[in-house]
């Protein structure tokens, strides 16, 4: 393992003195998390079956039919739920992608763009980074960039790994080029730098806490009121703290999860509560990166040409 320090300090009560757009206090950020198609499948090449759904039951030696069945619902029923949602209300979203996804699931990145919302890249399969080679990374992200690119007609900005990351995912995010920003944190409730060779990057942070994954696994969600309760409370109390400093509340959904017919009333139930509160900016991931870099003074973000190593395609 390297040395890298820790920052357990952030920015020691003591935020950028700012306004998000419009002079709002806090900024919502709605992300939708497109994974089905990119699933561990014997079915898709890989050497395992995907084993963690509302169940958890593992199938060797062949393909889990079952378990497919289960990723297709969010294409099929629950991203149209979830896309009427925010269109109805008029709201912007992350579509946080994963590039075998919507290989499976063009049309997703289409209705998207054509809606007004992001399309970042969320990995080539839906897997951990930590522990792969440095090729087999390069490949990976360069793979991803180039799907994103052609089914949603512009490179992605932003880059999201399941869960863990390698200790060089961010770097190879960087010398890639094309990267406005990165969610590999779960660290603070505003975005923050870091430092690189290449100048400032900014780092959004995410969270487990205000996402529909917790409807899984004995994670606490059982009605949709459980979640629109719970995200509610979040968004109120950074709401009250967003008068003395800026704020960010990233909300986490997932096509077959928040999707379901007795669960997406809790998103629709929390949407109408956020709407009816002055001093909050809805926006993408990407416009929020771009406004805290304007917000310390840094000059506009333009991508650089992608380094050598980082040729589209490749196998991962």
């Amino acid at each position: 393992m390297s040395g890298a320090a820790r920052d357990f300090i952030g920015y020691a009560g003591q935020p950028p003195a700012m306004r998000w757009p419009n002079g709002a206090g806090l900024v919502v950020s709605i992300v939708v998390n497109v994974e089905e198609g990119a699933e561990l499948s014997l079915g898709a090449g890989d050497d395992r079956n995907e084993h963690i759904y509302e169940a958890v039951e593992r199938v060797e030696g062949a393909r889990d039919l079952c378990m497919e069945s289960h990723f297709e619902y969010g294409p099929r029923a629950g991203w149209p739920r979830i896309r009427d949602a925010l269109s109805d209300r008029n709201l912007p979203a992350t579509l946080n992608a994963c590039g075998r996804a919507l290989e499976a699931t063009p049309w997703i990145a289409a209705q998207a763009v054509q809606d007004g919302h992001e399309v970042s890249a969320h990995g080539w399969r839906w897997e951990r980074h930590v522990g792969m080679e440095d090729a087999r990374e390069r490949a990976a992200i360069a793979r991803t960039v180039a799907t994103i690119t052609r089914t949603a007609g512009t490179p992605p900005l932003g880059w999201h790994t399941r869960s863990a990351t390698s200790e060089r995912t961010r770097d190879l995010l960087i010398e890639q080029g094309g990267f406005l920003y990165d969610s590999n944190a779960y660290n603070d409730d505003i975005p923050y730098l870091v430092d690189t060779a290449h100048g400032a990057h900014v780092v959004l942070p995410y969270a487990f806490d205000t996402n529909d994954m917790r409807f899984y696994n004995g994670g606490g969600f059982v009605f949709a009121e459980d979640f629109s309760r719970y995200c509610i409370a979040a968004f109120d109390r950074l709401l009250a703290e967003a008068e003395k400093a800026p704020r960010m509340l990233s909300i986490g959904l997932h096509t077959r999860i928040i999707g379901r017919p007795a669960r997406i009333g809790g998103l629709e139930a929390f949407l109408d509560h956020a709407l009816r509160h002055d001093d909050v900016w809805f926006a993408t991931r990407a416009d929020i990166a771009r406004a805290w870099r304007s917000a310390v003074g840094l000059p506009e973000w333009t991508p650089r040409p992608c380094r050598k190593g980082f040729a589209h395609g490749g196998s991962v």
